[in-house]
C-alpha cells in the first residue's frame, strides 16, 4: 500500500459493523492498521500547514478500527503486534523536557547532550529544574491507540522543588461499547477496572468538554508520564487536536522513565529482567514504595506515586532550585 492508496482506503465508504467472518474482518483491520501507519508518518514528516490531508482522517480511521477490532475480539488480537505505538519519545522531546524542566534553551541542552543524546544525563544535572508540571497517566484496553480505548485517566499537578505535595488530582472513567459488559473489560487483570466502574460514562472520543480542558492545560503546563511515548501515543490518536498541538510545538512532554535511566546510577547495574525502569522497581530505590508494596496501575494513584519518585530523585542528585 503506499500513500494514495491509504488515503482511498481511509476515504472509502465502510460499514465495519457489516463485516462478520473472521478473514473478512482480519483482512480489514490489516487494511486499516497499514494505512494509519502510512498517514501518521506522512502528516508527521510534513512541514506544519502543509500536510497533505487533516489528522482528521487519521482519527476518522482508527475509530472505524476500533469497531473492527471489537468484531474480532479483543482478547484474540492481545499477542497481535501493531504499528500505532510509538517505543519512545524521540530526542526532540527528551531534549525539550530538560530545557522545559531547566528554563533554558533547547540549542543549549542539545549541546550538552550532544550527538545521539549520549550524554544528556550531563545536560540533565547541570542546572536546576523548577516550575510547574501536569502529570498524567491512562488506562487502556489495549497495548496500541487504533485499536482500544481509553477507559481512566488522572491528573494532578506539583511544582518541582523538594517539599512540594501533588494537588488538584483529578480522576475520570469513561465508556466502551456494550458488549464489554458480558465480555469482560480487556486488561482488567492489570488495571482492575470493571464494568461497574465505567457503566454509562461517556467514551472519551465523546467527551468533548473534557477534551477540550485536557488540550488547554496541556498547552499550558508541561506534561510528565512514566513511559511517556504510550500517554503520546494514545492521546495523538484520541485527543482532537493533541497532534496539531504537539506538531506546533505547544505540548512539552516529559518522560520520568527517561529521567530514572539518565539520572538514577543504580539503573545500570541492575539485570535488565528486573525491569529497573519500570516505575514500582524505581519507587522502591527511592524508598517511595516500601518492599512489600506495589504499583497501584491505576491513573491517579500512578501520577501520585511518579510524582513523589521523580521529587525523591532530583532531591537525591541536588536538582532542585536553591532557595
Amino acid at each position: 500500500m503506499n500513500l494514495a492508496q491509504a488515503l482511498e482506503h481511509a476515504n472509502a465508504l465502510t460499514f465495519p459493523g457489516f463485516l462478520t467472518d473472521d478473514g473478512t474482518l482480519t483482512d480489514e483491520r490489516r487494511k486499516n492498521e497499514e494505512a494509519i501507519s502510512l498517514l501518521l508518518a506522512a502528516w508527521k514528516e510534513a512541514p506544519a500547514g502543509r500536510e497533505p490531508f487533516s489528522f482528521d482522517v487519521i482519527q476518522y480511521l482508527a475509530d472505524k478500527n476500533r469497531v473492527v477490532c471489537d468484531r474480532f475480539g479483543a482478547s484474540r488480537l492481545r499477542n497481535e503486534n501493531g504499528v500505532s505505538l510509538d517505543r519512545k519519545l524521540s530526542d526532540e522531546d527528551l531534549v525539550r523536557g530538560v530545557a522545559a524542566m531547566q528554563h533554558r534553551s533547547e540549542e543549549e541542552v542539545s549541546k550538552s547532550a550532544g550527538p545521539m543524546l549520549q550524554d544528556l544525563n550531563v545536560a540533565y544535572t547541570e542546572a536546576p529544574v523548577s516550575g510547574m508540571v501536569m502529570g498524567i497517566d491512562i488506562e487502556t484496553t489495549d497495548r496500541y491507540p487504533d485499536r482500544g480505548y481509553i477507559i481512566n485517566l488522572g491528573m494532578e499537578f506539583m511544582e518541582l522543588s523538594p517539599k512540594a505535595k501533588p494537588h488538584d488530582g483529578h480522576t475520570a472513567y469513561f465508556g466502551i461499547p456494550s458488549l464489554y459488559e458480558q465480555e469482560g473489560v480487556p486488561l482488567s487483570d492489570i488495571h482492575q477496572i470493571t464494568w461497574a466502574d465505567l457503566k454509562g460514562k461517556v467514551p472519551f472520543r465523546e467527551a468533548k468538554r473534557e477534551q477540550e480542558a485536557l488540550l488547554a492545560a496541556f498547552r499550558t503546563f508541561p506534561i510528565m508520564a512514566h513511559n511517556a511515548a504510550f500517554e503520546d501515543s494514545w492521546l495523538t490518536l484520541h485527543l482532537n487536536g493533541y497532534a496539531e498541538a504537539r506538531k506546533a510545538g505547544e505540548i512539552v512532554v516529559i518522560d520520568s522513565r527517561d529521567i530514572c535511566r539518565r539520572c538514577d546510577p543504580e539503573y545500570k547495574t541492575l539485570p535488565h529482567d528486573s525491569r529497573p525502569a519500570a516505575l514500582e522497581s524505581w519507587a522502591k530505590r527511592r524508598g517511595v514504595l516500601a518492599a512489600g508494596e506495589s504499583e497501584r496501575h491505576l491513573g491517579l494513584d500512578d501520577v501520585d506515586l511518579m510524582f513523589k519518585t521523580v521529587q525523591a530523585e532530583f532531591a537525591e542528585r541536588n536538582m532542585f532550585a536553591k532557595g
